[in-house]
């Protein structure tokens, strides 16, 4: 079973474009969100530095989905939570290679 139409064989780059985007809007983010804020706590309860990379991975979802939903207030907050984890990675990666 196809959803939506048929896009033919030699189909022009506009279309291509306009049934990638739609297949992006259909991604669940929330539950992606979800697998990311377990993953990256697990990650960081165990203390390795992917964990940051994960949780600003995770903010930048969060981004995404508040734009999508018009509750621009998660915009800054995960901005400023991505530069906390950057911040935090540097000095985890950095510190624990020194000593």
């Amino acid at each position: 079973m196809q959803r939506g139409p048929a896009i033919p064989l030699f189909a022009s780059a506009s279309a291509l474009e306009h049934k990638m985007f739609n297949m992006l809007h259909s991604i669940r983010l929330d539950y992606i969100s979800c697998v990311l804020t377990s993953l990256g706590t697990i990650l960081l309860g165990k203390r390795l530095w992917q964990g940051w990379v994960v949780a600003a991975v995770n903010s930048a979802v969060v981004c995404v989905i508040g734009v999508r939903t018009a509750q621009f207030g998660f915009v800054p907050a995960n901005l400023l939570c991505i530069a906390l984890y950057t911040s935090n990675l540097f000095h985890w990666r950095f510190k624990s290679q020194k000593q």
